[in-house]
């Protein structure tokens, strides 16, 4: 059942906000929505073709010239474009007043909007606006926050999908489903007495299997989405002076991170975005790892490990030149064992200075079973190679992503997640022969989980949370 708060911002209420970056440009873009807007555009913009021109009597997707004035005269020339409701992108009449990008012209056209009755736009009220008046649902509207934010191009693909609506329309088949198996399961509770079967338990076991099955693979496509999405994380691990900090400055081509030779310099991790081949890595450099002599290090230290167990990638840099080079095998081994969910590179660094280093690469090969990549961090040789390794962490998921939909969202995996486990429990109350009134609960459980993705079943902290996280003017 959808059900709305009272809290939420009052419907219909006409807003204002800039929908271009603040700064000097050469546009901006101010836009209202809501009743009334047309009048409160009117009292304020002047068509010189037409003194008598009204908004409320234009018609929708026309663009006109004219100026904006305020109590002291006229503020700019702008283009006016007008929507009618419900062909706007909020379902409601709105009007997108196109003028100069200085932001003191911009911040006067807009005080002007807010003096004739305009109320500020909150973060992503446009987009709620659209959700709630039913032109979108909640998994369209955050894929449009999604595709704003992208900073890859894999990441903006996979919000367009989303936008699209392709995972929607499969959640709300699942949902259909549901829905018709709870409406026959409490039929039979309203003829209890009678001891009647409206729905078929071994067809409702089918059922649900198929389903469940469904959600499952939803649910596996997570970890795809999410790299897809949120890219990489990369992790740049190894022992103190090994050319960790070296290694992100060469990638990023630029001095992120302070380089010494003295050990320990880097005292806490320091993250920062690299992209290649359409693939955002979230590069984060750590603090050596060794016994930390004094707090401030043993505290980096430990920060180190705890990026490592959230690594999609780590990148495991050793020092060829060293004599005890080989001891670090255990340690790969051991990281190896105990980071199962993560890949696993070993950068041999230094191959400049190293003696017989081929000889070198191939015994690290072999002993830890990796790939394993000699590069020269400090002059960039067998950095190409690196990415390649690299890049191979989203190979296929290409295809993955044009031949299926990926889950992206967190909440959207937990939510999968809870109504697989629901439909698993139903499962059980069949297979066990329990109450109707047992099973239909957890179908129920189920729709409403499904529901909550799409926004068939709301939830203001999800709507707040959600929409706090737009910027204003989306």
């Amino acid at each position: 059942m959808t059900t709305r708060s009272a809290s939420l911002p009052e419907p219909g209420m006409p807003i204002a906000a800039v929908a271009t970056p603040v700064g000097v440009g050469a546009l901006a873009i101010l836009r209202i929505s809501g009743r009334g807007v047309f009048g409160i555009a009117g009292r304020i913009f002047k068509k010189k073709q037409n003194p008598a021109f009204r908004f409320a009597e234009a018609k929708g997707y026309t663009a006109h010239f004219g100026s904006v004035h305020d109590s002291e005269g006229l503020i700019d020339e702008v283009v006016a474009l007008v929507l009618r409701a419900p062909n706007s992108f909020t379902m409601e009449d709105m009007v997108e007043f196109t003028c100069h990008g200085g932001p003191v012209v911009v911040q006067h056209i807009l005080k002007v909007l807010l003096d004739e009755g305009c109320r500020l736009a909150e973060p992503g009220e446009f987009t709620r606006r659209a959700f709630l008046n039913g032109r979108i649902d909640l998994l369209q509207a955050e894929a449009i926050g999604e595709m704003i934010h992208a900073r890859s191009e894999s990441a903006f693909r996979t919000a367009v999908t989303q936008m699209q609506g392709t995972l929607s329309l499969r959640l709300e088949a699942m949902r259909e489903q549901l829905l018709r198996s709870c409406a026959l399961l409490e039929l039979e509770l309203d003829f209890s007495e009678e001891d009647v079967e409206f729905q078929n338990r071994r067809e409702l076991q089918q059922q649900l299997g198929v389903l469940q099955e469904e959600l499952r693979r939803l649910v596996d496509s997570y970890q795809h989405g999410r790299i897809m999405k949120e890219g990489v994380a990369t992790v740049i691990a190894g022992r103190p002076n090994a050319g960790k900090s070296t290694l992100l400055n060469t990638l990023l081509g630029l001095e992120r991170s302070i380089v010494s030779h003295m050990p320990g310099t880097t005292r806490d991790y320091i993250e920062e975005c690299f992209l290649y081949n359409k693939t955002m890595f979230r590069l984060t450099d750590t603090a050596g790892l060794r016994e930390a002599e004094e707090a401030v290090e043993h505290e980096g230290v430990k920060r180190s490990y705890r990026k490592i167990a959230e690594a999609d990638l780590i990148v495991y840099i050793l020092d060829l030149t060293l004599d005890d080079y080989a001891d670090e095998v255990a340690r790969i081994l051991e990281f190896k064992s105990e980071y199962r969910n993560a890949r696993m590179i070993v950068a041999a660094n230094k191959i400049d200075l190293a003696s017989e280093s081929p000889e070198r690469i191939q015994e690290l090969r072999e002993a830890t079973g990796c790939d394993v990549c000699g590069i020269s961090a400090a002059k960039g040789e067998g950095l190409e190679t690196l990415k390649e390794l690299m890049s191979t962490m989203v190979v296929g998921l290409d295809k993955l992503h044009e031949a299926s939909v990926l889950v992206t969202s967190l909440r959207h995996y937990e939510a999968l997640r809870n109504a697989s486990d629901a439909l698993e429990n139903a499962r059980m109350l069949i297979n066990s022969n329990s109450e109707t009134e047992l099973i239909a609960f957890e179908l129920r459980s189920a729709l409403n989980y499904v529901g909550e993705i799409t926004g068939k079943v709301i939830n203001e902290e999800i709507l707040n949370m959600i929409f706090d996280q737009f910027c204003i003017g989306k």
